[in-house]
């Protein structure tokens, strides 16, 4: 297992972050990198959280469903975080490499991306099982809070996606940047995006969220669009692309039809069964 360092405080007050080791578990030059770790973690604990959904008797879903879902979330969330990447934030560089966005070991993976590609992925199997297909997103809805809680996390140990210049007391300077104090927008999102939206989806789910078709999708969308959408006031831009007209982030843009997929869902979203 890879030691964890400990941070150093700066004279000026910011807490200077030590370069982590990028691997979690390493063997030799070869091992399990944080993000990766990051997804693994995600994945085995909203699996079993929702095969542990398919005890109860009135579960629409069965274990071997949850079985093939995870199939085909795994495929989705890694083509569609990939080339969402390839398209929203780095395009040029990719029309002139396309082989390129096969080196995932380079990084560079797009949330809105896998967002895409996990909606297609849900769209299929229900459509070949013969599913609802709000009732598999209302699932997967529930338990997305986990993975995004630990990406985050992975995020702020590799270093990458941090905040933009600040002097509050808090700052941080990240290795291999700039050298300036920087907000911890990783943490920012992890507590957002992660603990706080996954405890209101909690409260949801246990006040029978799941007996109203669309209502956990609904909830998620829009709260994780509006966490998105605060964090990224202090989140760093892509240098690639910077800020977009009117100050907007590329984040930001992306995020805002969440928001709306998001009300119109809690807006319109009825009781099982109701037609």
């Amino acid at each position: 297992m890879a030691l964890t360092p400990q941070p150093e405080t700066t004279l000026t007050g910011s807490i200077r972050l030590p370069e982590f080791n990028v691997f979690a578990v390493q063997f030799g030059d070869f091992g399990i990198r944080w993000y990766a770790l990051a997804y693994i973690a995600g994945l085995v604990i909203g699996f079993v959280l929702l095969k542990r959904g398919t005890r109860a008797v009135d579960s629409p879903l069965t274990s071997d469903n949850i079985d093939s879902l995870l199939n085909y979330l795994l495929v989705g969330l890694v083509l569609g975080g990939r080339f969402g990447y390839a398209l929203f934030y780095n395009a040029g560089y990719y029309i002139t490499d396309p082989l390129a966005i096969f080196r995932v070991w380079e990084g560079g993976m797009s949330f809105h991306g896998a967002f895409i590609g996990i909606c297609v992925a849900l769209w299929l199997m229900a459509y070949r099982h013969n599913l609802p297909l709000l009732t598999l997103g209302d699932r997967v809805a529930m338990v997305a809070p986990i993975g995004l809680f630990f990406g985050r996390l992975a995020n702020f140990i590799n270093g990458e996606l941090y905040g933009r210049v600040t002097d509050v007391s808090w700052a941080m300077i990240f290795p291999h940047s700039d050298g300036q104090p920087r907000h911890p927008s990783q943490l920012y999102e992890a507590g957002l995006e992660g603990l706080l939206l996954g405890l209101v989806m909690l409260w949801c789910w246990r006040r029978g969220g799941l007996a109203i078709q669309g209502r956990m999708t609904g909830l998620f969308c829009l709260g994780y669009g509006m966490a998105r959408f605060l964090v990224e006031l202090v989140r760093e831009p892509d240098p690639q692309i910077g800020l977009l007209l009117g100050g907007i982030s590329m984040g930001q843009l992306l995020t805002l039809p969440m928001i709306v997929i998001g009300l119109m869902l809690l807006l319109g979203c009825r009781p099982l069964g109701h037609r």
